[in-house]
């Protein structure tokens, strides 16, 4: 992969004024001078890389043909947008790409004013481009609104919705279908091409307004007739008539990577006149870079990578991860009993269970980015008496809310949650964190809730949801290395609502629910030097509390901390409650518990994020401390 030998235009590039100064034939330099930077820069940073690669050329076109900022420009699926933030005065610092205090993996509107909407959980494009659109209209202005939507982004529910009420509203929005695949288009060519050129014209757009209005004034029978037949001739050599029907107009499909194509059709497009339309463009993911071309997965998300041969840095792993250790539980239990089965919202590779479909190709279900519709699927499963396991990050199980409550919870279908991702998650950062389940499923009847403290305990618990046949579950883990424990050869399912003592003590008592644990029990070391003996306990189960274990623990401690990775309103909400409510509070104990803090963290490695929100050995010990009084200097910790 090389640039031109002539004089590099990127560097005169600080912002997308300066690109739109640049003639026209310049433009495929800069293209292939933004992709060589986009390479170099996630080489040394990791991250998402394929669904970027398929965008230069578009990301050059328009902003070449669009007055961004004031022309709002929205990427949904934020991972497409690096050569984005390169043309926007971020290329100083891309490098600095999903590290701690570098710009965000994905579009965050604190950080540019050319990101007028966040974007990392995808389909959100449309919606949000229609609300700028309606608040263009009302103030009076002209400005465009561009939003690019694709990298699977149009297989969920919502960008239909959008879809449905901006056909029906009718403002002057622009919708660019980036269809990375050829998933929703044969392969386009010279016809299809000039009809995208000519059928965005002005020439013509205004000829079938006139003609649409013309048809008005024939008797009914002739206006359906001219209404079919111009429908028939246009989608008989296009297609589109989905988005069509919807209220858009469609334009395409043209190839993505050709400059030639892009800018006419993008300043027809953009010279249109009133009403929603879609560009459906189609590119290639990986585009340009071979590793990435070839890879299966187009070079979706990587780390740090060598730029001539494409070998990815593999950090020498001291244990399986989670999610490894997950996918060969169920396994193991599928091998077992034929009804279990297993559902993932677009995430097979990132749950695990590209490694059970490779097994049981039969018994694995990807639905799409419809984290709504997988839920109420599995709900469905589980009526017919199959054992179905819903492996979806926790983040993204937020999108499905409404149906666990009334397609699962309501009518106590065992349906079982594996929710990866589970507390901070580190370079993906806020929108990513698995901060909510805690409290967003903590507080539905009928659910049995776990949390693994470590690999053999998630073993365990996978053989535990298994078991549970009577209503939902959901077991919570999070990314990265377990602790190196021996694995078991089989998990046990654990006795319901049970938790366990890990170390005993007489002073303090610190409860742990989830991969806490482990800095729980340095903390204990840690406050045995303080003449603090202190009793290590893992709950296991947030629902239902093990009220014997909470009883002991507040009978015969002065202090009782609850620890978990997890926002409040979580575990220490509902220890908190029952304390409250059994009398124990009013014995003068000292309860503190330790949840993440009430703001939504920035990326940076785990260990720093979960160290700056007091969750490690030394946050524990002055939490301690701090509730008998005692002060200390945190050196002394």
């Amino acid at each position: 992969m090389s640039t031109s030998s002539k004089t590099p235009l990127l560097d005169k590039i600080k912002l997308p004024a300066d690109l739109r100064r640049m003639p026209e034939k310049d433009l495929p330099q800069v293209a292939a001078e933004l992709r060589q930077e986009m390479v170099d820069a996630v080489s040394i940073t990791g991250g998402h890389l394929g669904a970027g690669l398929g965008v230069v050329e578009l990301t050059v076109a328009l902003h070449w043909v669009f007055n961004t900022p004031d022309d709002r420009l929205i990427w949904d699926v934020g991972h497409q947008a690096y050569p984005h933030k390169i043309l926007t005065g971020r290329r100083n610092r891309i490098r600095t790409l999903r590290q701690g205090g570098g710009l965000s993996g994905f579009t965050k509107r604190g950080e540019s004013a050319y990101d007028p909407f966040g974007a990392a959980h995808s389909s959100t494009s449309i919606s949000a481009g229609l609300g700028m659109a309606v608040a263009r209209d009302l103030d009076g202005r002209k400005n465009n609104v561009v939003a690019v939507i694709g990298d699977g982004a149009m297989s969920a529910g919502m960008a239909y919705e959008a879809m449905n009420n901006a056909g029906a509203r009718n403002e002057r929005l622009i919708v660019v279908l980036n269809d990375n695949d050829m998933s929703i288009a044969p392969p386009v060519g010279a016809l299809s091409t000039y009809l995208a050129r000519m059928t965005s014209s002005g020439t013509y757009l205004h000829f079938r307004e006139v003609a649409k209005q013309l048809v008005k004034h024939l008797p009914k029978h002739w206006e359906r007739r001219a209404a079919r037949m111009e429908e028939y001739t246009r989608h008989l050599w296009q297609g589109g008539a989905w988005f069509e029907d919807l209220g858009f107009y469609y334009v395409g499909p043209i190839d993505g990577h050709d400059l030639n194509v892009l800018l006419p059709v993008l300043r027809n497009v953009r010279d249109a006149g009133k009403g929603p339309i879609l560009l459906h463009v189609v590119t290639k993911k990986g585009k340009g870079y071979a590793p990435a071309e070839a890879a299966a997965d187009k070079y979706h998300g990587v780390n740090a990578f060598n730029v001539i041969t494409g070998a990815q840095a593999k950090p020498k792993a001291n244990a399986p991860s989670y999610t490894k250790v997950f996918a060969d539980s169920l396994i193991a239990e599928a091998r077992k009993d034929p009804k279990i089965v297993a559902v993932t919202a677009a995430m097979p590779s990132g749950t695990g269970l590209d490694l059970f479909g490779k097994e049981f190709p039969l018994r694995t279900f990807d639905v799409g980015i419809a984290e709504q519709h997988g839920v109420t699927f599995a709900a469905g499963l589980a009526t017919e008496g199959y054992k179905p396991f819903a492996a979806i990050y926790s983040t993204f199980l937020q999108r499905g809310y409404d149906q666990i409550v009334h397609d699962v919870a309501i009518q106590k279908l065992p349906v079982r949650f594996a929710l990866d991702r589970a507390g901070l998650v580190g370079a993906d950062g806020p929108t990513h964190a698995g901060s909510f389940d805690l409290a967003y499923l903590g507080c539905l009847p009928n659910f049995v809730i776990m949390a693994a403290a470590d690999e053999v305990e998630l073993k365990h618990m996978v053989a535990t949801a298994v078991a549970i046949d009577d209503r939902p579950s959901a077991f919570r883990y999070p990314r990265g290395e377990g602790v190196g424990l021996d694995m078991p050869a089989e998990g046990v399912p654990l006795e319901i609502g049970r938790g366990r003592i890990v170390r005993e003590g007489s002073a303090v008592a610190i409860l742990s629910l989830g991969t806490r644990l482990a800095e729980s029990l340095k903390a204990a070391d840690k406050l045995a030097a303080f003449g603090l003996p202190t009793t290590v306990a893992d709950a296991r189960f947030m629902k239902p509390l093990d009220t014997d274990l909470i009883d002991r623990l507040a009978r015969s401690h002065e202090v009782l901390i609850t620890i978990e990775e997890g926002s409040i309103g979580g575990f220490g909400s509902h220890v908190l409650h029952y304390l409250a409510k059994a009398g124990h509070l009013d014995r003068g104990l000292k309860v503190r518990p330790m949840v993440l803090p009430d703001e939504f963290q920035d990326h940076d490695k785990p260990e720093k994020m979960y160290e700056r929100a007091g969750l490690h050995a030394a946050g524990i010990v002055a939490t301690v401390l701090g509730a008998l009084g005692r002060q200390v200097q945190a050196n002394e910790i």
